[in-house]
């Protein structure tokens, strides 16, 4: 059995503002250490559901945030950018029976703790099929593409309740209960760690590849806080305007899809000024 851990960090343990995500800061390096935490609690409890292997793919801001030293001996983690299936790359191999979403959150324009879809701003909506998308879900349909379930999702407690849109079957763990985007009440480390690592022993179990998903096509529509992100986003082709604001796109796959994706994102993050967006 093998697993892939897709790891992001504003879901994580006692992450609740952007000091706490933005890599050089002194909060970030403090949270590195319960990021970690969860991502290390997860391995050992797939390992203690009967996993052969763990790995873990490093899906945050630079994608060089765990601290490799302070995981189990017996996982391997995939760490740095610019991978072709960015948050969950290592999907695609074709040898991976369940994938878990550590440390998620909510989309862009929703409730929840640091609440965003790939961009931490200028993104105020993304749809996938007229439905309201978080990373969670864009991801889940990458990974159904490749036969292999969502089993275990991490983060706050709307995060939870939002992949119980995608993952109905997944086993979930609130680490935290949303307040605002910058505040919830959060549980100790000592805690979320055992939470997490009965409830990834338990999501083993889930770990089987099913038939992939294929057929129909995918529409992505994006919301931007200004028009001319939206302007940026259309030099990517097949992205037209489709609104105020707003682009959109339909690809064959999600593999297409959320490459797309990718590439509208880092065009945008581009043209935002710092003042001004």
């Amino acid at each position: 059995m093998k697993i892939l851990v897709s790891a992001d960090m504003e879901g994580a343990t006692g992450v609740t503002w952007p000091g706490d995500v933005l890599p050089g800061t002194p909060q970030w390096e403090r949270c590195r250490a319960l990021f970690t935490s969860d991502v290390n609690a997860a391995a050992l409890g797939f390992f203690d559901g009967g996993a052969d292997e763990v790995v873990v793919n490093e899906a945050h801001w630079s994608m060089r945030n765990l601290l490799l030293e302070r995981l189990d001996d017996r996982v391997q983690m995939l760490t740095g950018r610019h991978k072709s299936l960015s948050m969950v790359e290592g999907i695609q191999h074709g040898d991976v029976d369940g994938i878990a979403f550590v440390g998620y959150h909510t989309g862009a324009g929703t409730e929840g703790v640091l609440a965003h879809t790939y961009l931490a701003n200028s993104i105020t909506g993304v749809w996938l099929n007229g439905v309201r998308a978080s990373e969670g879900l864009l991801n889940a349909h990458v990974a159904a593409e490749y036969g292999v379930p969502v089993v275990l999702v991490t983060g706050d407690d709307l995060t939870c309740v939002d992949a119980r849109g995608y993952a109905p079957g997944a086993r979930t763990v609130a680490v935290k209960d949303h307040v605002s985007r910058y505040a919830a009440v959060c549980r100790t480390p000592a805690r979320t760690a055992a939470d997490i690592r009965a409830a990834a022993a338990d999501a083993a179990a889930l770990a089987v590849r099913h038939a992939p998903v294929t057929g129909g096509s995918w529409t992505v529509e994006l919301e931007f806080d200004a028009e001319h992100l939206a302007a940026a986003a259309t030099v990517v082709p097949g992205v037209a305007s489709s609104g105020e604001r707003r682009v959109a796109y339909t690809s064959g796959t999600m593999y297409e899809g959320i490459r797309t994706f990718k590439a509208v994102t880092t065009i945008v993050s581009a043209a935002v000024e710092e003042q001004y967006g």
